[in-house]
């Protein structure tokens, strides 16, 4: 089978690859993550300093706060400009380490206003103070939250998705498969937005392959991020399904787009998910971008915009017709 990689106009590849030039070099600048304190680097990205853009915090967000297993669990929500067609459950990425809730209110809100779904961004607790499973018992019992109270409180019809990015791509694959077997509640949800996940945490070839290079990920920041989500397991004992997804059984599961770049260390984990998930009998739609590294759309180029029109397309035809 020949790998379709999405067609992109030559200019927006030029413009891909001048950026991924500059990001390369940014990088060679600025000390790795894995190497400083991840208290001093959350706190750089709070402040607009690193790569990423400066975040933007919007005064039209709201904050919930939930009850969980944890303690109290702090929702972000964005609200669509017009009536809502449902509710979108965002997983933020950053290794299972770093991110929050409301370090991306540009982007839910996007999000919201292109497909009418109230988006609700799930702080959950971070490695390595609280490694597995904290992170995924957060975004479970948000998840049930949602699906028992969220169409009340959010006065939002009973039309639930998904999604995240990298590490949220990974949370959101368990957070679907604890549904399942616990009372099938994935049926609950429509679609989930699976973008550039990290889906084995034994390293799949690529990731194995890449090396020292840093284009926002490198196979040090993997093993590093890797080793704080699952401390003191081997990269064998990571194989689990419940650790791994890569690995469950994924029989059941709902529809999911899943998006990566072509210059990925996770390209691997994406189009290895992605056949899995197809051949379990769950729908899927799998979009490649050429050039495109880890985190491509967190970056104001082009090629990042038509993967976000591609996602918020996807989700609102998903939705039930208005």
């Amino acid at each position: 089978m020949m790998l379709h990689v999405e067609p992109v106009a030559p200019e927006v590849v030029a413009e891909t690859l001048a950026f991924n030039h500059r990001l390369e070099a940014m990088l060679a600048d600025i000390p790795p993550a894995h190497t400083v304190p991840p208290a001093l680097v959350r706190a750089g990205r709070r402040a607009g300093k690193g790569i990423f853009p400066a975040p933007v915090f919007l005064p039209h967000m709201r904050d919930l706060e939930i009850p969980a297993r944890g303690g109290p669990l702090r929702l972000r929500v964005a609200r669509p400009p017009s009536a809502a067609r449902g509710v979108y459950l965002h997983i933020h990425g950053g290794g299972w380490m770093l991110g929050a809730a409301d370090l991306q209110d540009p982007a839910l809100t996007a999000l919201a206003a292109a497909t009418g779904l109230v988006t609700v961004s799930v702080d959950y607790r971070l490695a390595p103070e609280h490694p597995f499973p904290a992170g995924p018992d957060d975004c479970e019992d948000a998840a049930r939250w949602l699906v028992e109270h969220g169409a009340r409180v959010l006065d939002a019809p009973p039309v639930f998705t998904l999604g995240g990015e990298s590490a949220g791509a990974h949370l959101a694959v368990l957070t679907l498969l604890r549904l399942r077997d616990h009372g099938d509640l994935a049926r609950a949800f429509r679609a989930a937005n699976l973008v550039y996940g990290a889906y084995d945490l034994s390293l799949t070839p690529s990731q194995r392959a890449w090396g020292e290079r840093n284009l926002v990920l490198s196979r040090p920041l993997i093993e590093y991020f890797g080793a704080a989500f699952a401390p003191g397991r081997s990269l064998e004992q990571r194989r689990v399904p419940e650790i791994s997804p890569l690995y469950a059984d994924l029989r059941g599961l709902v529809p999911a787009l899943f998006t990566v770049g072509t210059l990925d260390p996770l390209l691997d984990d994406t189009l290895f998910m992605a056949t899995r998930w197809h051949a379990a009998g769950n729908l899927g739609e799998l979009r490649v971008w050429p050039h495109g590294v880890h985190g491509f759309n967190s970056f104001p180029i082009a090629l990042g915009r038509l993967a976000d029109a591609a996602m918020y397309e996807y989700l609102a035809r998903l939705l039930p017709a208005t």
